[in-house]
């Protein structure tokens, strides 16, 4: 009997259903919302002249650019997260919670991405409708979690560092925009499209940025695991030392195992991250060092946040450029 096995089934089994219900409970959320606009002339109105945009909440930095870009003029947003902040650990404060229930929806990538915020998200969706944006990618493009992660990460959630994944996260914006303000639909949806072809436009970028670091320096040391969409889309190896999750933290067997490597391939460069403190790498560069590594920092990455500007676009050319200095 595998044992192990078994106990990884059950395990995926869980998370699957967990996900099932979520999904539930948003549907849920959406119908109950739209049942009291009709019959008491609830908040969540089409817009009118009184009432000419959408109010939204957004969670992330690079997620609110998303909505900003599809929702134009005919929607406000207000961003829980400033640019630097950790999705992983923030929690809401009572101003947002106000905000939330003040607003016409709130949006959020999801994926388990905001983990201290799911549960008051949830509680959010019985009144009002949620868009989990990010888990409109595909379940076969989204990749399973690395061992050790906890058993609500079914799925690695960072699927905005490949744009042509983030693509269905931007086509969900525009679906659910259109939803909430149908005389505005087609507007929604050309955005969309524009923006869509913005991200092809980057990634090409991204590709020709990588393909001109040499073959052998392609591998992506960061502390957290957040860049395995990257590694994937555009061909370089990525090695972390913690998992998915800021929530866990690294242990002293990942920091050696990571020194261990570095030393012996002779990895020219290791990243730091704008919403993560560079304690970990800096332990970790020590124990390389120790070892006979000639290791540097590459510079700094943005993982789970934008820059002070607050671009999507901008964030994934700014990492691009990074990379190919440190490693190139």
């Amino acid at each position: 009997m595998d044992i192990a096995g078994d106990a990884q089934s059950a395990a995926r089994r869980r998370r699957r259903a967990r996900r099932r219900d979520r999904r539930a409970l948003v549907a849920l959320g959406v119908v109950f919302v739209l049942a009291l606009s009709t019959a008491v002339g609830y908040a969540l109105q089409p817009p009118t002249s009184d009432n000419a945009k959408l109010r939204l909440v957004t969670t992330t930095t690079f997620l609110d650019d998303t909505v900003r870009h599809v929702g134009g003029d005919d929607v406000d947003t207000l961003r829980l997260m400033n640019p630097g902040v950790d999705p992983h650990l923030y929690q809401a404060r009572a101003g947002d919670l106000r905000e939330m229930r003040r607003a016409d929806s709130v949006i959020a990538v999801g994926l388990y991405l905001e983990g201290a915020l799911e549960h008051t998200l949830q509680d959010v969706a019985r009144s009002k409708p949620v868009l989990f944006a990010g888990e409109a990618v595909p379940d076969d493009e989204l990749l399973s979690p690395p061992a050790g992660s906890a058993p609500e990460e079914e799925h690695d959630p960072h699927v905005w560092h490949d744009p042509h994944r983030w693509a269905h996260a931007v086509d969900a914006v525009a679906e659910h925009l259109a939803e909430l303000d149908p005389a505005n639909a087609a507007d929604y949806h050309r955005r969309a499209a524009d923006y869509r072809a913005e991200l092809d436009r980057t990634a090409a970028d991204i590709r020709a940025a990588i393909e001109r670091i040499p073959a052998a320096n392609r591998t992506l040391v960061t502390s957290h695991d957040a860049f395995r969409y990257f590694g994937d889309a555009f061909g370089v190896d990525v090695v972390a030392i913690q998992g998915i999750s800021t929530q866990q933290e690294a242990t002293t067997a990942d920091v050696d195992r990571v020194a261990a490597l570095l030393a012996r391939d002779g990895v020219p460069a290791v990243f730091l991250e704008t919403s993560v403190s560079p304690q970990t790498v800096e332990s970790m560069l020590a124990a390389a060092r120790q070892r006979g590594g000639d290791i540097d920092v590459g510079g700094e990455l943005h993982s789970d946040s934008t820059g002070s500007d607050g671009s999507y676009v901008g964030m994934l050319h700014a990492n691009a450029t990074t990379l190919e200095e440190g490693l190139g």
